[in-house]
């Protein structure tokens, strides 16, 4: 009962009316980063924006809210609202060759807010691993379920090799802008 009791006691009033533009803001980040969308010629899947987003929102709004908005992103790409990868959608992406890195989405989240939430997010060393930490989670993610539908000689070549060098650079941008985003979440709180 008084756990109960003392979370009553946090929640103000209005604060579910200043977190909506917040997530919806996020949200709609990654919406346009999934937008950013290269297709490949070897491979199935694409480059795009969307670990950028992750990481930028994970290390900005920490694990629950980090979580609760990529959960939203995926169930709204799920019921087919055009969000995923290059404007495409559907719960068949699930079971396709990126579906892996759309569920690898969800657990970067959990993990790098988490981190964020735990002091990860308080210098730009802690900030770099938490977010590399949280790629590499994507990418073993990804790998596993693409090996169900290329071979794995090709494995490498289609699903990581090509995306190593966009990932550090996503994972440098978003450390510089983070302090932006930080400033951001602040004012409209």
């Amino acid at each position: 009962m008084r756990a109960t009791t003392a979370i009553y006691a946090k929640i103000k009033p209005n604060s579910i009316v200043n977190e909506i533009p917040i997530l919806l803001a996020f949200n709609l980040l990654l919406v346009a980063c999934s937008y950013l969308a290269i297709n490949l010629p070897f491979s199935p899947v694409p480059i795009t924006g969307q670990t950028f987003g992750i990481l930028v929102i994970a290390m900005t709004l920490g694990r629950a809210r980090g979580v609760g908005v990529v959960l939203a992103y995926l169930v709204e790409g799920a019921v087919g609202l055009p969000v995923f990868a290059g404007g495409t959608a559907g719960l068949i992406k699930f079971a396709g060759p990126t579906g892996g890195f759309l569920i690898g989405f969800l657990v970067c989240a959990y993990l790098v807010g988490w981190l964020a939430d735990n002091g990860w997010d308080r210098s730009y060393f802690k900030s770099i691993s938490a977010m590399t930490i949280g790629t590499a989670v994507i990418f073993v993610f990804g790998l596993v379920w693409l090996a169900k539908y290329i071979s794995y000689e090709a494995l490498f070549t289609a699903g990581l090799y090509p995306f190593v060098p966009g990932a550090i650079l996503k994972i440098i941008l978003a450390s510089v802008i983070l302090p932006t985003s930080w400033k951001f979440v602040k004012h409209k709180q």
